[in-house]
């Protein structure tokens, strides 16, 4: 397939002016294709030639103001268009098109619960073309007009209202002017709750057989979607400029979520089908805020080309935080953003891939390396790059020049250079030069204390920065309380400029037993303790009265262990002195997942991983015995959820499962009773009949992912090799149970069983990505990479596969992470 490149995307654009497209879609002429056809109305400003994108089963006709082409002239994805004339002309393809398994383009689900089939489109960043015949750049927005026929009983939503005109036709309204990937459709027996809202009708949906769960949540969905409707007319000049507003859970998603105008998909494991903590309720909250931002930036303005996509992902990230926290109940939301959303940006912006928020367009050079910025830089630093901006900038004026850019680009598309010049407008400070050494620059700044005891003038802060970012900062300092040692007292919170331009800070009064750089995390760097602050921390971490403060302490001990700077063994004994007392879930949640995913699976060595794990089940049973009273149910399962995955003994869990409950409670849900059946499939408690019965029990979507994930854990060489199949030598695994199979095929406790795969996945992974494309390579990277195997050899491996293969840059992308954090591990392994 030819990628596009920025170069031809110019020459297009200047070439060419699309006005419409009129698209008719049939979706009932089989489980493997549809039928597509589409009209598009463009104007040629001169005479010349260019290209339009399509990747069809069949091209069946096309048609230049009347006149046929030669549909074998397509070539790849793309069918050239000679000899235009200036002035409007008309295009006519009909083709028929292929139904995905991967979350690309058209995606068909047949849901094994009760049978019933569903559609819907993902057309990022390219994939529009598997659908009909675009021309495929942000730039050449247009309207869109679609129809579909479906199946009899099937309802079909879209980016404008969707009319049923009998007979299993339907019409969906025009759009206003919107980019070719912003164009989705859904189509199946939906179950849907519909409302309206400031005179607009909203609705959520479903496949039928989640249809209880959806109804459970309804009330709290619809809320949350109310309340940031209304903050951001609050913040924003500019209506909503849409027709209606959809929110669409369906089946199989690739991402989160992706911002279609008014038409949102959710992946629908944010439809609960098992008991969930309130910090997910908060995570789902935070994904309908963040997707409804992008109705303005991202959908009403758009970026002009990829190299921007930051402007989409950093706003919505930003936005979506912020206004969670001031219109509805989840008050906390920076904390979660801060112990872990960031920590996602933290480690992507150390690797070699690293790259800057905001990076120059000659690297961007097309789409398929377009497709590598969606990562934690473009949404988690970026969003802490604008928290930071808006500290120093102040939000009126943020907002002011936020909507100054929407006003002078609605249903356009814009560049860095225009939001910076729209920032500009409302400010007397200087924005450019805030955005080269924010926007433009990579790397993590460090930021480190050396604090002096104190004399008559009082005790002196100087801050020593690698790097060279400008920061506005808040110091927090915090004594020992006299009465109860143990506990903390806050003493003075002040803000400081780094760097210091005139020299060290004086504060009153003798030296704090506590002092936080970086408190509040109003800024994006790492921070570490001087001696006296971090003994005060290893002893009362837990006492320190702002959640968001010890979500920053925390990361300062995961950056420590993670940069060689503190023994891993070091963090779990702090974890397990304070984890016991800590009051927020988030910061219990995201210790908890480093504790066991990065220090127990990879940073210890095998002799020292038992050890590990016996403290994760200690931390654990502390918890479960602090929850017995039944107030706080979140941390209760988040306790029962981590004990059970670090369960060295299979006798205790079988006993919950036999019992289908947890001794004063929980009883287990569907989610439970899986992750209880993963890890004694993993410590060779359970068999094939076991899984088998399970899944009887619970033959549903998600079932069916257990069920693949546990076969693949199990301690057998016939079960390896028939997982490694399934994956790699055949292709008729969807995205979900190619993801659930390679999740359960590296275990750290079988890796003398797997060891003869760790050579076969460089080769294996490298003909698959050729074969299936971006979205299962992507997979194959992420779940099946041989994480667990920390030795050289794999390492020497890896580096031979980048060196020698002419490798798909999404699973070229993969795989350099991936063994720069085995060499991260590797170098905490040796201390």
């Amino acid at each position: 397939m030819s990628v596009l490149t920025r170069d031809e995307a110019q020459t297009r654009a200047q070439l060419i002016d699309v006005h419409r497209y009129t698209v008719a879609l049939d979706l009932t002429t089989g489980d493997e294709t549809f039928e597509s056809r589409a009209a598009i109305q463009f104007t040629a400003r001169a005479a010349g030639d260019t290209f339009v994108e399509l990747k069809p089963a069949l091209l069946r006709s096309v048609t230049l103001d009347g006149q046929p082409l030669d549909p074998h002239t397509l070539d790849q994805n793309r069918l050239a268009l000679t000899g235009l004339t200036e002035g409007e002309h008309e295009l006519r393809v009909d083709a028929t098109m292929r139904y995905s398994r991967t979350g690309e383009g058209m995606h068909r689900f047949t849901d094994p619960t009760d049978g019933e089939t569903y559609v819907y489109t993902q057309m990022f960043l390219e994939d529009i073309q598997r659908v009909f015949a675009v021309f495929d750049q942000p730039d050449l927005k247009a309207v869109f007009a679609l129809s579909l026929t479906a199946p009899e009983g099937w309802t079909v939503l879209g980016n404008g209202i969707a009319t049923d005109e009998g007979h299993g036709h339907w019409s969906i309204a025009p759009t206003p002017p919107i980019s070719t990937y912003l164009v989705a459709v859904a189509a199946g027996p939906w179950h849907s709750v519909r409302t309206e809202h400031a005179g607009l009708p909203f609705g959520i949906h479903c496949r039928r057989s989640l249809a209880p769960h959806l109804d459970a949540d309804a009330d709290e969905i619809l809320t949350i979607t109310r309340a940031c409707y209304d903050r951001y007319h609050e913040k924003f000049k500019e209506p909503y400029p849409f027709d209606s507003y959809d929110q669409a859970f369906v089946p199989e998603f690739n991402a989160g979520a992706m911002e279609n105008p008014g038409l949102v998909t959710f992946r629908d494991e944010f439809v609960y089908r098992s008991a969930v903590t309130d910090t997910e309720r908060q995570t789902r909250a935070m994904v309908i805020a963040h997707e409804m931002a992008h109705m303005w930036f991202g959908d009403l303005v758009t970026l002009t080309w990829w190299d921007d996509i930051w402007l989409n992902e950093s706003f919505a990230e930003y936005m979506g935080y912020q206004t969670l926290t001031e219109a509805t109940r989840f008050t906390d939301t920076w904390v979660a953003f801060g112990i872990d959303r960031k920590s996602w940006g933290y480690d992507a912006d150390q690797r070699p891939s690293t790259h800057p928020v905001a990076p120059d367009p000659d690297a961007v050079p097309d789409t398929a390396s377009a497709m590598l910025n969606f990562d934690g830089i473009s949404y988690a630093k970026g969003a802490s790059a604008l928290r930071q901006l808006v500290a120093w900038l102040g939000e009126k004026d943020f907002l002011a020049g936020i909507n100054t850019h929407f006003a002078r680009h609605k249903f356009g598309n814009a560049t860095l250079a225009d939001f910076i010049d729209s920032l500009a407008a409302s400010t007397d400070r200087d924005v450019h030069r805030w955005a080269e050494k924010w926007l433009r620059t990579s790397g993590v700044d460090t930021l480190t204390p050396t604090i002096g005891n104190g004399s008559e003038a009082g005790w002196t802060l100087d801050v020593t920065q690698h790097g060279n970012r400008p920061h506005r900062i808040a110091v927090g300092a915090y004594d020992r309380d006299l009465v109860d040692p143990g506990q903390l007292t806050p003493r003075d919170r002040f803000e400081i400029d780094i760097p210091q331009q005139d020299g060290p800070t004086v504060r009153p009064g003798r030296r704090p037993d506590l002092v936080v750089l970086n408190d509040g995390d109003l800024t994006y760097a790492k921070v570490r303790l001087d001696d006296r602050s971090w003994a005060t921390a290893l002893e009362s971490l837990s006492a320190i009265p702002d959640p968001l403060t010890r979500a920053v302490v925390w990361n300062a001990a995961r950056d420590m262990v993670r940069d060689g700077e503190l023994a891993p063994t070091a963090y779990l004994d702090a974890a397990r002195t304070h984890l016991p007392r800590e009051s927020d879930l988030a910061v219990v949640q995201g210790v908890l997942a480093f504790a066991a995913t990065q220090i127990a699976d990879r940073y210890l060595g095998p002799d020292d991983r038992p050890a590990a794990l016996a403290t994760l089940t200690s931390i654990c049973r502390a918890l479960i015995r602090r929850t017995e009273d039944g107030n706080a149910p979140g941390l209760r399962l988040t306790a029962v959820r981590h004990f059970i995955s670090a369960a060295t003994q299979p006798d205790g869990i079988q006993d919950w499962l036999n019992s289908d409950s947890v001794p004063g409670g929980p009883e287990l849900d569907p989610e439970l009773r899986w992750r209880i059946l993963y890890r004694l499939a993993v410590l060779g408690a359970v068999d094939d009949e076991a899984i088998a019965a399970e899944l009887t029990r619970d033959p549903s979507a998600t079932g069916q992912e257990g069920a693949a994930r546990c076969r693949a854990a199990l301690p057998d060489g016939d079960a390896k090799a028939a997982a490694w199949d399934r994956m790699f030598r055949t292709d008729d695994l969807s995205n979900y149970l190619f993801t659930a199979t390679a999740q359960g095929f590296w275990q750290p406790e079988q890796a003398d069983l797997v060891r003869r795969y760790v050579p076969r996945f460089y080769t294996d992974a490298v003909e698959l990505a050729d074969r299936r494309g971006p979205a299962i390579a992507e997979c194959a990277g992420r779940y099946a990479f041989p994480i667990h195997a920390t030795d050289e050899e794999s390492l020497r491996l890896g580096e031979e596969c980048l060196s020698g293969t002419d490798l798909l840059p999404a699973l070229r992308r993969k795989l350099v992470d991936q063994l720069d954090d085995l060499r991260r591990a590797l170098r905490v392994r040796e201390g």
